[in-house]
């Protein structure tokens, strides 16, 4: 493996910031430009704005938590960080691609772990979904629905109830939030090249939103998601505690 020459990036609570005023002395902190490796210090929200702001540079990240939740970092450990990150391990992930339509504009954005909608007021909302352009269910009463790829799917996935998937599942989960009418469709599993469309039905009287991890979407008519196999994320892992491994272990957790 070629020499490793990492560029340190951190969250901005007061450890994190320590954490890579002490990395720096250590080990040199590369420009972005020059480097081959990211060193993410923070939080998963960290972990996933630094890939958002990587999408496009082919550069693995090795994270180390210095945030409240670390579900996709390391433990935090200064100590012969380069040769752990030359033994670590590669998840790699494809982003999903969200299309939708508000206020006669259209708007795109990619997510990480999830595509939610989310009803904006008092009166629930009511949805059409298709998959590869066949009508899967004619209407979904609910507060919300979304979807999420395997690495999303111990985020709010699995806070509404929604499976894990492993990462080498090649699966996406489809999970309602809330569901009220048919109370008894608990979502479902969809082949990761799957096309899903969801129109939004009485719009102005149920008024509906879509988020693609950090981005926004009021008002909506549609939204259209897949995965994006154009681009290729990879974050690093130490052996023992791999993201495979990992999403095996919080379904044992209670």
């Amino acid at each position: 493996m070629s020499e490793i020459k990492i560029h340190i990036v951190s969250s901005n609570n007061v450890e994190a910031k320590k954490a890579k005023r002490d990395l720096a002395k250590l080990y040199k902190n590369y420009p972005i430009n020059k480097a081959n490796t990211i060193v993410a210090l923070g939080g998963d929200g960290l972990m996933l704005q630094t890939l958002h702001d990587n999408i496009n540079r082919d550069l693995p990240i090795y994270g180390m938590n210095k945030g409240s939740i670390g579900f996709l970092m390391n433990k935090y450990n200064e100590k012969n960080l380069l040769k752990r990150i030359e033994k670590s391990i590669s998840a790699e992930l494809h982003p999903l691609k969200m299309k939708t339509k508000s206020k006669n504009k259209i708007f795109t954005a990619k997510a990480i772990n999830e595509v939610s909608l989310l009803r904006e007021t008092y009166q629930a909302a009511k949805v059409k979904i298709y998959v590869d352009g066949k009508e899967r269910l004619k209407e979904l009463i609910c507060d919300g629905l979304l979807l999420c790829t395997p690495a999303g799917s111990t985020a709010y996935n699995l806070s509404a109830h929604g499976p894990i998937l492993p990462l080498t599942s090649n699966l996406l989960a489809l999970t309602p939030i809330s569901a009220f009418r048919p109370r008894r469709w608990k979502g479902a599993l969809l082949p990761r090249n799957a096309k899903v469309r969801i129109n939004i039905l009485e719009k102005k009287k149920r008024p509906v939103s879509v988020v693609a991890d950090n981005s926004e979407f009021r008002d909506i008519e549609y939204v259209e998601i897949s995965e994006d196999k154009d681009i290729q994320l990879k974050m690093l892992f130490d052996p023992k505690t791999n993201l495979e491994e990992r999403i095996i272990n919080e379904q044992f957790i209670y």
